[in-house]
């Protein structure tokens, strides 16, 4: 594609401005404000994105393991980094071990998937940074809501816990409920979205795919088998990140730190 068609296809799909303009206006005008963050957030979306495709362009004409690796820091140090500022109260012990679960979950998962399903050269950027990224991306918002959840049911019930802890009852079998159930709210975007996909919804991906010219049966395959390796990276990190990091709410007294 010549550098003026590329252009003309780029002010055509910029196009999709002139509808959220309009959709901001009327927020606006219900005196909903959230126009300027709708606009804030579609902008840094777009820069972010042009950003990347000129990287990763230059990174498919010359694909060398290195530069996949340096993409792939980058990409694991800025989710890892938003997981951990949005969970400040929790003890430095505790992030660590969420950020250990967190990355060492997302480069297993991605290496299988690469190697064993897909059967392709692990340093392949096509399937590298596209395929750990939505595992990573996943993964992050899994863990930004188990860890919010758990906090907020932490503070909420400090009574009941303070009670718990002068009974004698050991923090782990106190904690036990409160982790789980970070666990299972975590996991509710990840279930409702494979419930519902394919009928209600055809996923990024899949449509992806298709829209480039692949056939919907080669499309779905790769998409089935992303999706469950989502689910599985982001029930396996959390739950390692929760159950690992639960053993630093408490010291050698036994006490819940809160």
């Amino acid at each position: 594609m010549d550098i003026q068609a590329h252009f003309y296809m780029t002010v055509q799909f910029l196009s999709i401005y002139i509808l959220l303009f309009c959709v901001m206006l009327i927020l606006r005008a219900g005196k909903i404000y959230k126009s300027k963050e709708m606009f804030l957030a579609s902008l840094m979306m777009t820069v972010q994105l042009i950003l990347a495709g000129l990287v990763l362009t230059y990174i498919f004409q010359n694909p060398h393991p290195l530069f996949c690796l340096a993409y792939l820091i980058v990409m694991i140090s800025l989710a890892t980094r938003r997981i951990l500022i949005k969970a400040p109260q929790l003890p430095r012990a505790f992030r660590f071990r969420v950020a250990f679960a967190f990355i060492g979950t997302a480069l297993f998962v991605s290496t299988y998937f690469i190697l064993i399903v897909a059967r392709e050269n692990l340093f392949n950027p096509q399937y590298l940074i596209p395929i750990t990224g939505m595992l990573i991306g996943n993964a992050m918002t899994g863990f930004n809501i188990a860890l919010k959840t758990l906090y907020e049911q932490l503070k909420s019930n400090a009574d009941q816990i303070n009670c718990l802890v002068m009974l004698g009852v050991h923090p782990k079998k106190i904690l036990h409920p409160f982790i789980n159930s970070s666990l299972e709210t975590a996991l509710i975007p990840t279930i409702n979205s494979m419930v519902s996909m394919g009928i209600i919804i055809l996923p990024g991906m899949l449509t992806g795919q298709i829209l480039a010219g692949a056939l919907p049966n080669t499309a779905i395959l790769y998409q089935v088998g992303i999706t469950i390796a989502i689910c599985i990276t982001v029930a396996l990190s959390v739950y390692l990140g929760l159950h690992w990091g639960q053993h630093t709410l408490y010291g050698k007294n036994l006490q819940i730190r809160l």
